[in-house]
């Protein structure tokens, strides 16, 4: 499967999401940023634009790539999340997303949310390094078993 996220960010803070809308959702109770599953055709920034539009309401202006996470689940998927931030954007943030709630949280508090495990590596990584990386997160169920990030284990 393929995806994307982004993190818009202003004011050192992140636009998140908090996930409690959507019926069958993988992601139900979590923050997570903003993205979602591939169209046909599409690439990871017209994927990205669509469904940032989507969710918030927002024109993206600016687009930084900033990595690619695989993650993989002992259920035998693999998923390929491209993962850009932005800092220039238009429009008016529509709060009333049909996919959970939106708020502006504080970079430095946004790790003591209920996120995935393994978003707690890469968010680390957007906040402070600017360089592009990679990352694997490999979940047993909803377990983080295994992080590794430019090709060297950190979990």
């Amino acid at each position: 499967m393929l995806t994307t996220l982004c993190y818009i960010e202003k004011d050192n803070q992140f636009l998140m999401m908090h996930r409690t809308k959507k019926q069958n959702d993988p992601n139900a109770g979590k923050w997570i940023g903003l993205g979602g599953k591939f169209k046909d055709y599409e690439s990871p920034e017209e994927c990205v634009l669509r469904e940032v539009k989507e969710e918030t309401g927002l024109n993206l202006i600016q687009l930084s790539f900033r990595g690619i996470i695989t993650f993989t689940n002992n259920d035998n998927w693999t998923e390929y999340m491209f993962l850009f931030t932005s800092t220039e954007f238009s429009g008016t943030l529509d709060f009333d997303c049909n996919e959970g709630e939106l708020a502006w949280i504080n970079k430095d508090e946004v790790t003591q949310l209920n996120l995935w495990e393994g978003d707690k590596y890469f968010l680390e990584k957007l906040v402070t390094d600017d360089s592009f990386f990679t990352m694997k997160l490999s979940y047993n169920g909803d377990k983080l078993i295994e992080a590794i990030y430019n090709n060297e284990k950190i979990h």
